[in-house]
């Protein structure tokens, strides 16, 4: 029997794929499993009983990945389980930019007490008039599963589309319309593209990667979409961008001091994957893949861990062994079985960074004497009997 803990309320399609194996706790010191969504985990004392943590969601700046990877916790995440909702956030992004539909709808309902509103709407019309999203050149920054939805959807709606990044994967290659242009470098987006919107991950080399420099290379009058991280933006920049008229308006799905409520700025207030559909995807993926790992000891979209997949343990025993990326991991670990006679059928190690994982089957189950001498060796973690 696994036991799970929800530090935040938890969509309950997802829970519902929880079999009678499953039992939910109240007591966070007792889970093998934790779900989450934006609780914050940094100061929390991780349970001794732990073994993963799975966010119902993209973005994990809320739990501590080192500090898990080092007590051999691993961390999943929900990679495109919300695409959908915030590719339509996006498209609506760009329409109240190019159109002033906020500006409209603002000027009805400060005119809503005159009975000529209907006369005079015609008359001030022209002061929300807009222009077409249809034949302007789009540029996409970072092809994951937003990227490729909102490029396959703006060049459905008539626009010329760029799309730039250098790690793009198999699978969204083979998602991404042919008909999207591959810029060979970020600076083709910004010197090419009447539109950029950016969806790439929060990392050192990203972090305020739309700068002074970067807006400098823009077409003058640009507007700039941001619905991944309000960091990749040096917001003070783009407030001096379009106070010089560079930057048409500035659309982002992060509220804060600087931009809420500035010329320019049209910020909403997170709502990308606040949608029905998506809170249940990315409840029914993290149940998923945490079911998957405690029962199979199987890796699919960790982020602080290697993907590692051996599927269902067919023979008497599996181990997981969690340890440092270091030389003669391997041979110090099979040396433990030959010592004891115990034959390994199938072996499957990944790393990922100073991180390595180590999933053995074998012929007979472990013993306590050979899980004690694997936990001794210099760099190992955690050794987690799966089977």
């Amino acid at each position: 029997m696994f036991k799970y803990h929800c530090l935040n309320p938890i969509a309950a399609v997802g829970l519902d794929k929880f079999t009678d194996s499953y039992e939910k706790t109240d007591d966070v010191k007792e889970a093998e499993g934790i779900l989450v969504r934006s609780a914050a985990m940094h100061d929390m004392e991780l349970p001794e009983k732990l073994l993963a943590v799975a966010r119902a969601g993209a973005g994990v700046n809320n739990i501590p990945l080192e500090k898990c990877a080092e007590k051999g916790i691993v961390v999943f995440n929900t990679p495109g389980a919300n695409a959908n909702g915030v590719k339509e956030l996006v498209i609506a992004g760009m329409l109240l930019a190019c159109r002033d539909i906020v500006g409209g709808i603002n000027w009805v309902t400060a005119n809503k007490d005159d009975g000529n509103i209907a006369k005079a709407a015609e008359k001030e019309k022209k002061k929300f008039a807009g222009t077409e999203l249809q034949d302007k050149k789009l540029g996409v920054i970072g092809l994951g599963a937003i990227g490729v939805k909102v490029a396959n959807v703006a060049k459905h709606m008539g626009m010329e589309v760029y799309g730039y990044d250098p790690y793009v994967s198999v699978h969204a290659a083979w998602n991404l319309s042919r008909d999207v242009r591959h810029a060979m470098s970020v600076d083709e987006i910004y010197e090419q593209c009447d539109i950029i919107t950016i969806h790439v991950p929060l990392l050192d080399s990203t972090k305020g990667m739309i700068n002074k420099a970067a807006i400098d290379k823009m077409k003058d009058g640009v507007i700039l979409l941001n619905f991944a991280r309000d960091l990749l933006a040096n917001e003070k920049d783009v407030l001096e961008g379009i106070k010089s008229g560079k930057i048409r308006k500035y659309v982002s799905d992060f509220a804060n001091p600087t931009t809420a409520g500035q010329d320019g700025c049209i910020v909403i207030p997170h709502l990308g994957a606040s949608t029905e559909e998506s809170e249940d995807n990315c409840a029914k993926m993290a149940v998923e893949q945490m079911m998957n790992y405690l029962e199979n000891g199987n890796i699919v979209n960790s982020v602080n861990y290697p993907n590692c997949d051996m599927g269902v343990c067919a023979q008497a025993g599996r181990i997981a062994i969690f340890h440092r990326n270091i030389a003669n991991m391997i041979t110090k670990f099979t040396a433990c079985f030959g010592d004891q006679g115990v034959n390994i059928t199938d072996m499957m190690n990944k790393s990922r960074g100073e991180v390595a994982y180590t999933m053995l089957d074998l012929e007979s189950p472990a013993t306590e004497e050979m899980i004690g001498k694997l936990q001794s060796i210099d760099g190992v973690f955690r050794v987690r009997v799966v089977k």
